[in-house]
C-alpha cells in the first residue's frame, strides 16, 4: 500500500529531507501542466488564455479581474468564485519583514488561503499627529501588496479598530484622536475610563513588564470588550459619528492645508483627517493588482448612540463581565468622583450574573484634561446630560432620553440611517477619488447584530460587499469547547432555551451552519443580491485550559474548526479566518488582549534556510495547527451557479453540485418566495466563457493517494458529459463541460483512495446516548411490566 498522508496534520514539526524532491503525479495519468494548457486551448469555450490553479486570483488565474454579480464573485470568464483565506495579522503594524514575504505568501497559496484582509490601522499610517503620515509604513505597504499577484494572492484592505485605540484598551485610533476630545491619557486607568491589563500587565512591584505584553489572568480574559461600555471608547465613537448632534460644544483647533488656525466641531476634526488619511492610503495601494478593495472600519460601534437607559447597559447586547459602570457611573468616574459600580462573573445558563460590587477610582482621578477642549469638564456634563448633587454625593442624570432623541428636535436618532450611512457614502466617494471606480467596498453592521432592513439600495456603494464577523460566541467567552454547544445567536434574539442546545459534533456542525444562515439571508433580504464573506471566523487556539500546548493534541480544536468551515461551506459563503500571525507564541499569543487566534506560529516553524517554496513543498507546513480542519478542497471556480458543496474531513471525500444557468426570459421558479442559500438565482448571469470548473485540491491530502472522480447523474448515460483532470503541482483538479445547455445540472463525488485516516468520531446525542435511552426505556418498562403483573 502507498504511504499515506502523516497521521497528524497539526504536528508542530515535520522532518523532511534536505533533498526533498515534490512528486510529479498523485495520481495515474495525471497530465502534465503543459498537456493541460493543450487541452484548455482545444476546449469548445475557452479557459483563460494562461492556465493556472484554482485557487489563483491574480490577474492571469482570473482572466483579467475579479468582479461581482449579484451574490457572487466572478472572474472574466463569469464563473463563480469562491474567496476563502486568512486575515493578515492579529497584532502589528507589520506582520512580517518585507523579506519574509515569499514564505509566508507560498504558505498561504500551498493552503489554498490566498484572499487576504490585510489589516492596516489608523494609528499606523498617522500616529505622529494629524496631517503627519508614516510614507516609510505606508511605502512597506506597498511593497508588501505589489508582491500579492506572485503567488495568486488578492486582497482588501481593511481599516482594523477595536475599542477605538490601543491607548482605550483596543487598537486602531492614534492616541492624539483621545487627547483631542479632552481627555487625560495618563489617567484613563485609574479612572475607570478604560481597561488595559490586556495591553500592558503590572509585576508584583508595580511596573509593566512588557516581557509580558498582552498577556492577561484566565479570570479577565473577554474583558477587553467591554471597553466599549467605558467611558473613553464610548465617547469617542459617539464623537466620531454624531459629535454634531450629541456633542456640538466640543470645539478642537486645527491648522488648515494653507497654515492658518480654525475652529470645527470634534466631529468634523475626527472624520475630516480619517477621510484625508484614507486617501492617502488608498492613493498608496489602491492601483495595485492584489488590492481588490477597501473596507472603512472594522466593527464599528455606536457609542452611546441610541443609548436606552444612563442607568445601565444592555444585557442582550453589550458584554456584562468584571466591573461594569452604567454610563452615568463613567461619566462620574471620569469627573473625578470615587464610584461604586456592579461586578459581573461567568455563570450558567445565563453568561453571567451580578455578584458584588467593587468600587473605582478610589484616588479621585480626573481624567478630563484642564487645557483640553472641555477645560477639564466632563464632555458629557458639559452638555447637561447627568449632574453632581453636591448634597447626596451622587450623580444625577438630567436628561434621560439624551442619546435616544436629537438634543434639539426630540426626533428618535437611528445610527445607522442618521450617521453610519451618510458617512459611508463620503468615505466611498473620498477613496474613489483616487482609485478605479470598479474597487470593490468591504462593509459591516455592529457586530453580532444582523444586517439592518434599512440598508437599502440608495445607502450601498457600487461594489458593496458585506462582510459581517461571526464567532461561536458561547465558545469565544468561555474559552472552552466539547460535545455541549449553544446557540447564543439564538437565545439573544428569544430562542427556547432548550432548542439552543446541541449535542456532539454532528449538533455543532448544525448550530453553525444555522447561525451562519441566518446571518447570509439576512444579509439577502436587506441588501438585495450582494456578496456576502465573512470578514473574521476563528477559534481560540488556548480554549480547554490550553491543555493543547502540553500534550499537542489539538483534536477539539480541529473539530471545533471543522464544524465552523462546515457550516460556511453549506451556505456557500466565503471567509477570512482569523488570523494568520507569525508573532504568535504559546505562551503570549498574538499578544494583544490575551487573544490566541492564530493556527501559524513562526516560532513553530522551520527556518528559511530550509523551505522551498513551491504549492507540493511540505516543508511550508510547520509551524501550522489545525491543518486537516483548515487545508480543504474547494471549489474555486465554477463554470455555473454552485448549489451544493459537501467535504467530509475525515475520509477527504468531497461532493459537488452546480447548474449552467438558465438564459435571460427563464422564470426562476427557485428564486420565489425570497432569496435563501439553498435556492440562489439561476437567471440573468453573465456569459460564461470557460466549460471548466477547477476545484482546489490540496497537495497535502492527495499526496500519494489516487483521486477519482465520479457522477450519479452519468451513470445510466451512455456517453460522459464532463472530463476531469488533476494537476497535483497545481493542487488543481479540472472539470471540463462537455454539455454547456442552459440548465444542465452537474454533480460529481471526488473520493481518495486509500480514505483519509479519520480524525475523530461524527458523534451526536443518539449515538452517545441511545444505549442508556434503551436501557433506561427497558428498565422503566420491566418495573412497569412487574407492578401490573402484581396488580393482576
Amino acid at each position: 500500500m502507498a504511504s499515506s498522508v502523516p497521521s497528524d496534520l497539526d504536528a508542530s514539526f515535520v522532518l523532511v529531507n534536505d533533498d526533498y524532491v515534490p512528486s510529479s503525479s498523485a495520481s495515474a495519468g495525471t497530465p502534465t501542466p503543459g498537456a493541460m494548457q493543450s487541452r484548455h486551448l482545444n476546449s469548445t469555450l475557452l479557459s483563460p488564455a494562461t492556465p493556472s490553479y484554482a485557487h489563483d486570483w491574480s490577474p492571469s488565474g482570473t482572466g483579467g479581474k475579479l468582479s461581482q454579480h449579484g451574490r457572487h464573485f466572478i472572474d472574466a470568464h463569469g464563473r463563480v468564485c469562491h474567496l476563502r483565506g486568512v486575515n493578515l495579522s492579529g497584532n502589528c503594524k507589520t506582520p512580517f519583514p518585507i523579506e519574509d514575504a515569499p514564505q509566508h505568501f507560498a504558505r498561504l497559496r500551498r493552503w489554498g488561503l490566498t484572499f487576504v484582509r490585510f489589516l492596516v490601522t489608523w494609528e499606523a499610517v498617522e500616529h505622529a499627529g494629524p496631517g503627519e503620515y508614516d510614507y516609510d509604513y505606508l511605502n512597506y505597504l506597498k511593497q508588501v501588496l505589489a508582491l500579492l499577484p506572485q503567488y495568486g494572492l488578492s486582497c482588501f484592505v481593511a481599516l482594523h479598530q477595536d475599542v477605538w485605540s490601543r491607548y482605550s484598551g483596543g487598537s486602531g485610533a492614534p492616541a492624539w484622536t483621545i487627547e483631542s476630545a479632552g481627555f487625560d491619557l495618563d489617567a484613563l486607568e485609574e479612572s475607570g475610563s478604560a481597561w488595559l491589563n490586556g495591553l500592558r500587565v503590572k509585576t508584583a512591584e508595580g511596573k509593566y513588564d512588557e516581557e509580558d505584553r498582552g498577556t492577561v489572568k484566565p479570570e479577565e480574559r473577554g474583558l477587553w470588550s467591554t471597553g466599549y461600555q467605558k467611558l473613553a471608547a464610548a465617547t469617542l465613537a459617539t464623537c466620531f459619528w454624531a459629535g454634531d448632534t450629541f456633542a456640538p460644544k466640543a470645539k478642537v483647533k486645527r491648522r488648515t492645508k494653507t497654515g492658518n488656525e480654525e475652529e470645527v466641531s470634534i466631529q468634523q476634526f475626527l472624520q475630516d483627517d480619517f477621510l484625508d488619511m484614507w486617501e492617502v492610503l488608498a492613493d498608496t495601494v489602491g492601483h495595485l493588482p492584489g488590492v481588490l478593495g477597501f473596507e472603512i472600519m472594522n466593527e464599528p460601534h455606536r457609542g452611546y448612540v441610541e443609548l436606552q437607559s444612563m442607568y445601565g447597559w444592555d444585557y442582550n447586547t453589550d458584554l456584562h463581565l468584571g466591573a461594569i459602570p452604567s454610563p452615568l457611573h463613567s461619566f462620574t468616574l471620569g469627573a473625578g468622583y470615587s464610584t461604586s459600580v456592579p461586578h459581573y462573573t461567568r455563570s450558567f445558563p445565563m453568561p453571567t450574573r451580578h455578584t458584588s460590587s467593587v468600587t473605582l477610582n478610589t484616588a479621585g482621578r480626573k481624567v478630563w484634561r484642564e487645557d483640553g477642549v472641555t477645560e477639564g469638564k466632563c464632555i458629557w456634563e458639559m452638555h447637561g446630560v447627568w449632574g453632581w448633587d453636591e448634597q447626596k454625593k451622587e450623580g444625577i442624570v438630567l436628561r434621560e432620553n439624551y442619546f435616544k432623541r436629537h438634543p434639539l428636535t426630540g426626533k428618535p436618532v437611528d445610527w445607522y440611517n442618521d450617521f453610519y450611512f451618510p458617512f459611508l457614502s463620503r468615505w466611498a466617494d473620498r477613496v474613489r477619488t483616487v482609485v478605479d471606480n470598479d474597487k470593490m467596498v468591504f462593509v459591516e453592521a455592529i457586530p453580532n447584530e444582523f444586517c439592518p432592513s434599512s440598508w437599502t439600495p440608495d445607502h450601498q456603494p457600487g461594489n458593496l460587499v458585506y462582510a459581517p464577523h461571526w464567532y461561536d460566541l458561547n465558545a469565544l467567552f468561555n474559552k472552552a469547547f466539547g460535545d455541549f454547544s449553544v446557540n447564543v445567536q439564538g437565545l439573544s434574539r428569544g430562542m427556547f432555551l432548550l432548542k439552543a442546545f446541541y449535542w456532539g459534533h454532528i449538533g455543532a456542525r448544525n448550530n453553525f451552519s444555522l447561525q451562519i444562515k441566518n446571518l447570509a439571508e439576512a444579509a439577502y433580504r436587506s441588501l438585495g443580491e450582494k456578496p456576502v464573506l465573512i470578514g473574521e471566523c476563528g477559534i481560540p487556539m488556548d480554549m480547554n485550559q490550553g491543555e493543547a500546548f502540553e500534550s499537542e493534541d489539538w483534536t477539539w480544536q480541529n473539530r471545533m474548526m471543522d464544524a465552523m468551515i462546515t457550516a460556511l461551506e453549506r451556505s456557500f459563503i466565503g471567509f477570512t479566518l482569523w488570523n494568520y500571525n507569525p508573532s504568535n507564541s504559546d505562551l503570549h499569543g498574538d499578544t494583544w488582549n490575551g487573544e490566541n487566534f492564530s493556527f501559524f506560529a513562526q516560532r513553530r516553524a522551520l527556518p528559511p534556510s530550509l523551505l522551498t517554496l513551491d504549492q507540493t513543498s511540505p516543508t511550508l507546513d510547520n509551524g501550522a495547527r489545525l491543518l486537516r480542519a483548515v487545508v480543504r478542497p474547494y471549489a474555486a471556480k465554477v463554470a455555473g451557479i454552485p448549489l451544493k458543496w459537501k467535504y467530509e474531513l475525515n475520509t477527504g471525500d468531497c461532493e459537488l453540485e452546480w447548474m449552467v444557468p438558465y438564459s435571460n426570459g427563464h422564470e426562476d421558479s427557485q428564486a420565489k418566495g425570497g432569496p435563501t442559500v439553498d435556492q440562489p438565482p439561476l437567471v440573468g448571469h453573465p456569459t460564461l466563457t470557460s466549460n471548466t470548473t477547477e476545484i482546489f485540491f490540496p497537495h497535502i491530502l492527495s499526496q500519494d493517494r489516487t483521486l477519482s472522480v465520479s457522477s450519479p447523474l452519468d451513470s445510466s448515460s451512455a456517453s460522459p458529459t464532463f472530463t476531469s483532470e488533476y494537476v497535483p503541482s497545481l493542487q488543481t483538479l479540472y472539470i471540463q463541460q462537455l454539455d454547456m445547455t442552459p440548465g444542465k445540472k452537474y454533480h460529481i463525488k471526488i473520493r481518495l483512495d486509500p480514505s483519509l485516516k479519520q480524525a475523530f468520531e461524527l458523534n451526536d446525542f443518539w449515538t452517545d446516548f441511545i444505549g442508556h435511552i434503551y436501557l433506561g426505556g427497558g428498565f422503566i418498562f420491566a418495573i412497569a411490566a412487574w407492578f401490573f403483573v402484581g396488580f393482576l
